[in-house]
């Protein structure tokens, strides 16, 4: 069975890329840690420093679901509040 992949795309407000950031790199460990993850990787555009990316893959969508409502997405929701211009996310599947 296919795994999720999950592309996030982040965009910081200008004068917050910092903050946010150092907020995203907070999610990465634990994120690895849930249950499902496969691996959870962020990016930051080489020429647009205000875009962010995640990369993820998870065993399941339901699992990914679970890590959405975890403390650690909640806190750094909390703590990006306001510093976020625009958040995409897209859910795939490979095709081999």
């Amino acid at each position: 069975m296919p795994h999720l992949t999950i592309v996030a795309n982040i965009t910081a407000k200008a004068d917050k890329v910092e903050l946010v950031k150092n907020e995203l790199l907070k999610l990465v460990q634990p994120s690895l840690k849930d249950a499902g993850c496969i691996n959870y990787v962020l990016h930051q555009d080489n020429v647009n420093p205000t875009l962010f990316m995640f990369y993820e893959n998870w065993q399941t969508r339901e699992l990914w679901q679970e890590h959405m409502n975890t403390s650690h997405v909640k806190a750094l929701n909390e703590a990006t509040e306001g510093a976020i211009e625009h958040v995409s996310l897209q859910e795939m599947t490979g095709i081999e």
